[in-house]
């Protein structure tokens, strides 16, 4: 019979080895030294092994008033270990019921890093469609069909888009429930197809060459407020993503370089970017810069300079120079480099690069790094300005581009 002293006075040897108590009690002494209770009996003319804790956490007392329930067990033509596991897969199930699908979408967006438009976007998507539906339903217990019901309402009532960005969106949740423990598999895996696709929505751009100068000389004409001015002149030379521009910070430009260097978390993709500055850009930004300098944004909000300018601004003061949304909105300016200077001969891969968007294919996978092609970016964006410039003027306009060779 094991006492607590023969417990203390075990020490580990060279291999795993076990010293019996009565009963089938035993304590294990692996080479790690960690002494671990263990009751061995048989269970339908088969040997098996039962953990009951590790000494001396689990004391002497303990572990044999832990291996006299398992007789029980046994007496009662139950096998312990099964039993055991029975127990733990009923609480397991029990609490990945509890679990409903809006306090797992809550816990999802609390653990979401990403823009606050982005956010509210989401918040959006959940309250106003998916929410209502199966907010209430355990998120372990929404099966392929209840989800399709939800969405196909969404879908029934005009809102291609909505439906798809809700399955999306419902999958991501899905995916962190699995990984949480609380839900087995992603339903929105079995979907594939089910929903209509939207109609794909490009963005209002104008690219015409002619039109294009016509707008740079309306933008240069702009009698609104001085950030909302600046941030029109800027955008076409750097055509970043507009929530990238209105929230553009100081801290991140080295006028000097003439770069600009966006951090990841700002990014859609979130991945480092770089924008060369042209020379053209980064007079525009020291002028600003005498402005608004002294402030964390390099375009404040007009009541707050804590703030950045609302997102809609740039939108609201195209329209004010008489452009329809249907004609070019803030992120036409993206539209327009990346049709120009593809049509002119830069190197796509420094377009897509410069642009930030995500690689389409295993090839462009290698190119993911926020420097890759700088130096000819850097000559791209510059040569850009002075193509801009010639546009602005209604002089004539010679190509800025050239065929690369093949990578």
């Amino acid at each position: 019979m094991l006492t607590d002293a023969k417990l203390r006075a075990l020490k580990p040897k060279s291999a795993l080895y076990r010293v019996t108590d009565s009963d089938g009690l035993a304590v294990e002494v692996p080479i790690s030294g960690a002494l671990r209770w263990r009751y061995r009996y048989r269970f339908d003319g088969k040997a098996k092994m039962l953990s009951l804790g590790v000494y001396p956490v689990v004391s002497l007392a303990q572990a044999r008033l832990r291996r006299d329930a398992a007789k029980v067990q046994l007496a009662q033509g139950m096998d312990p270990s099964e039993h055991r596991q029975t127990a733990k897969q009923a609480k397991v199930e029990a609490l990945t019921k509890a679990v409903t699908f809006r306090e797992a979408a809550e816990l999802w967006m609390e653990r979401q890093h990403i823009a606050e438009v982005t956010a509210r976007k989401n918040r959006w998507l959940f309250e106003g469609f998916l929410f209502p539906e199966i907010g209430s339903l355990a998120v372990s217990e929404i099966d392929p069909r209840v989800l399709l019901d939800a969405l196909r309402k969404i879908e029934q009532s005009g809102r291609l888009d909505a439906a798809s960005r809700a399955k999306i969106k419902a999958g991501q949740v899905f995916r962190f429930a699995v990984l949480e423990g609380w839900a087995a598999s992603d339903p929105t895996s079995s979907l594939r197809g089910a929903l209509k696709a939207p109609k794909v929505k490009h963005h209002a751009a104008i690219v015409e060459p002619k039109k294009v100068g016509e707008l740079l000389r309306a933008i240069d004409g702009f009698t609104g407020q001085f950030v909302t001015e600046f941030a029109l002149k800027l955008a076409p030379l750097v055509f970043v993503r507009p929530g990238e521009l209105r929230q553009a910070q100081w801290s991140e430009f080295d006028l000097d370089g003439a770069i600009w260097r966006i951090p990841a978390p700002r990014m859609k993709m979130k991945v480092a970017h770089l924008v060369p500055l042209s020379s053209q850009a980064v007079a525009i930004l020291r002028e600003l810069h005498a402005m608004t300098g002294h402030g964390h944004y390099v375009f404040p909000g007009l009541r707050s300079a804590s703030r950045p300018m609302s997102e809609n601004t740039v939108n609201a003061a195209l329209r004010r120079l008489g452009y329809s949304k249907e004609e070019m909105t803030g992120h036409g300016f993206r539209s327009l480099a990346a049709t120009r200077l593809n049509e002119m001969g830069w190197n796509p891969d420094a377009i897509e690069r410069q642009l930030a968007h995500a690689e389409s294919n295993k090839v462009r996978e290698a190119y993911t790094h926020a420097a890759q092609y700088l130096d000819e970016r850097k000559r791209m964006m510059q040569a850009w300005a002075d193509y801009l410039d010639g546009l602005k003027v209604g002089g004539k306009v010679v190509a800025i581009g050239h065929r690369t060779a093949a990578h």
